[in-house]
């Protein structure tokens, strides 16, 4: 099953929590590095939240066009206050292509198997001919031994508790916050499902060319991500 907006709403809500800014940082320099060996004029990040990515985009290669989309209605209005072009709409509905094509932080695997295969499709129909689409994946190591467990995190209004499990290719969070409003506190539960894939699933799912795969080790010296590289067509 696919992930609900209200549980990616709330998934929006807590981030500022998780204090995941130095691996944040790490996976865009990555991306960065890539995207400089590429030649490019337009670019769509789906799954763009706030809008951290696009402000790097910008300010480093001043794309032509620069979008960035999102399901989470409470994510682009964060980024449209940034002064972004953002907008809340499925890829799928999406008009226009582009040059580049970016899922980052493991978008890609919030997906199931149908919806992968969807998105697959439409990030395809979204790329020029020879346009590419660079995507990071968790690996089972990520999952298993990086991910999985508990933890708890606070505000002065806030609690957070995140319990999450993997087993057979399924990544389970379960999120309990708790926010104090006067002097109650209202509590909310929701779910977050990931799925594991390799890298040539991925590609083929759009039929695409998966071009390069680059271990990324954000949390430990073992890879707990993979940064893709997959084309529309062949690079000649």
């Amino acid at each position: 099953m696919s992930n609900s907006i209200d549980s990616l709403d709330l998934y929006a809500r807590i981030e500022p929590l998780l204090h995941n800014e130095e691996a944040i940082s790490s996976l865009y320099g990555s991306y960065l590095k890539v995207l400089d060996g590429l030649s490019f004029d337009t670019v769509l990040d789906v799954g763009c939240g706030s809008g951290g990515f696009l402000v790097l985009l910008e300010k480093v290669f001043s794309p032509s066009q620069l979008k960035g989309i999102d399901l989470s209605p409470v994510m682009v209005a964060r980024a449209k206050d940034r002064g972004l072009d953002a907008e809340a709409v499925n890829l799928c509905e999406l008009k226009g292509h582009y040059d580049v094509i970016t899922a980052v932080f493991d978008m890609v695997n919030y997906l199931d198997k149908p919806s992968l295969s969807v998105f697959m499709q439409c990030v395809a129909a979204r790329l020029h001919p020879g346009g590419v689409f660079v995507c990071d994946i968790n690996t089972e190591y990520g999952f298993d031994e990086i991910a999985s467990g508990s933890f708890t995190a606070e505000s002065d209004t806030e609690y957070l508790i995140i319990d999450s499990e993997y087993e057979e290719g399924v990544y389970r969070s379960d999120f309990t916050l708790f926010e104090k409003k006067g002097t109650l506190y209202s509590r909310e539960d929701q779910q977050i499902i990931q799925y594991l894939y390799t890298p040539q699933e991925v590609a083929a799912a759009g039929d695409l060319v998966l071009q390069s795969q680059l271990p990324l080790s954000l949390y430990a010296e073992q890879s707990d991500k993979m940064l893709l590289v997959i084309q529309k067509g062949d690079i000649s």
